[in-house]
């Protein structure tokens, strides 16, 4: 397929900033209401699409089986469609607060220093971007805190925005990290943080004390809270600089129900990583490569996963990376297999799926790998259908935003 076949028009308000809030009205003894919001993640919409009859359901349906107009479908009924037996499969990556603000030496220029990995833990060498990259060059020296105390040398270029910095840091290897990460904010997307209105403000000159000028004001600052409201309620492996979207509507409520109904889970890890966001740059779809991710799939995932699938259970992987690693550890078979290593598959449609028969996913941006392994999944046609009634409906896109789930009836 063409890339341009994956582009649409996302206003930006249809872009969720922040996880999905709810009002909730209390009623005190003396008769008087108080209002207040609550964040619950798992309150988000969804939107169930049917890929065999080609349907999509948007609200609950009456006792007489008719939808019910305005009673959209939430996440958190995701169980409903699911049996005793079936299997969820999560991605229990962690992510870490890989987004750094640093200074230079001598010129105090601010710099934004991006984590990725850590190449040598004893020698505190670290793969990571830097913006803007033109004024950081091999053998600066970075300042991260009013002390002084956290200092890096770059000690080397490895692409355009690349570098390996060197921490100058005298102390044990868990203080370090844990002094490190406390600078650190949560690596929310570009996206979400660059999302910006304009305003006009006042700026007198000498000539015209009432001239005003038009500024970019930002919607969304950082809060201290993003670094919980960005990680899975199950995040277990530490390594991902970006979440695993989908899993971040899960909340333990919701864990437990699954729990109750018998619906078995399964973890893999895949960390993952920045390629994600990566823009597109070739019209033949066949030709683009993704970055490599590093994931492990242990013996109980397989052993869970396998079970569910020859009794003829669903298996429901819950986000594109989970269904990128479980199709790179598919055997011919359509069994499961153990893997650790590193994957770069790109899916896209037409792609026939080895393992899984449903899927939990996100609405993403146009022109994304998220958006272009969603269509594999479900179909293009119905899939493109989904995101027009999205659009229609007001649902929202992105990390934050709403989900789809994807059945195979």
């Amino acid at each position: 397929m063409k890339l341009s076949q994956f582009n649409f028009n996302l206003p930006d308000d249809a872009i969720a900033l922040y996880p999905h809030v709810s009002e909730r009205t209390i009623k005190r003894s003396d008769g008087t209401t108080q209002t207040f919001q609550v964040t619950r993640r798992d309150e988000a919409r969804m939107m169930v699409i049917h890929r065999k009859s080609q349907t999509i359901d948007l609200y609950n349906k009456d006792v007489k089986g008719e939808p019910t107009e305005d009673d959209y479908i939430k996440f958190k009924d995701v169980s409903k469609y699911f049996d005793d037996g079936d299997v969820m499969v999560f991605n229990d990556t962690k992510v870490f607060p890989a987004r750094l603000y640093g200074t230079k030496e001598k010129t105090d220029a601010k710099i934004e220093v991006f984590l990725l990995r850590e190449l040598n833990a004893e020698m505190r060498l670290w793969d990571v971007l830097v913006e803007p990259a033109r004024k950081i060059r091999i053998g600066n020296k970075l300042f991260f805190d009013d002390t002084g105390t956290m200092v890096a040398e770059v000690i080397d270029n490895t692409t355009s925005r690349g570098r390996t910095l060197r921490f100058l840091y005298d102390c044990p290897h868990d203080e370090f990290k844990r002094e490190l990460y406390a600078l650190g904010q949560a690596p929310l997307p570009h996206y979400i943080i660059d999302h910006t209105h304009e305003e006009t403000v006042s700026a007198p000159t000498p000539n015209d004390p009432n001239a005003t000028k038009t500024v970019a004001v930002q919607d969304r600052p950082y809060r201290e809270e993003d670094m919980d409201d960005f990680q899975t309620v199950f995040a277990k492996e530490e390594g991902a600089v970006t979440a695993p979207a989908t899993g971040l509507h899960f909340s333990r409520e919701m864990m437990k129900m699954l729990e109750i109904k018998g619906i078995n889970t399964a973890f893999i890890t895949l960390h993952c990583g920045l390629g994600n966001f990566n823009q597109i740059e070739v019209e033949d779809l066949t030709k683009h490569k993704m970055e490599s991710e590093q994931m492990f799939i242990n013996k109980e995932a397989c052993d869970t996963v396998n079970k569910a699938k020859l009794a003829g259970k669903r298996i429901c992987v819950v986000g594109t990376s989970v269904a990128k690693a479980t199709e790179t550890a598919v055997g011919t078979d359509n069994l499961l297999k153990e893997y650790e290593g590193w994957t770069n598959k790109f899916i896209f449609p037409p792609y026939e799926f080895g393992l899984a028969n449903a899927m939990l996913a996100n609405f993403y941006h146009p022109e994304s790998t998220l958006m272009m392994s969603a269509c594999a999944f479900g179909g293009y046609d119905i899939t493109m259908k989904a995101y027009e009634l999205a659009l229609k409906n007001g649902y929202k896109f992105g990390c934050f935003g709403d989900g789809m789930l994807i059945l195979d009836d």
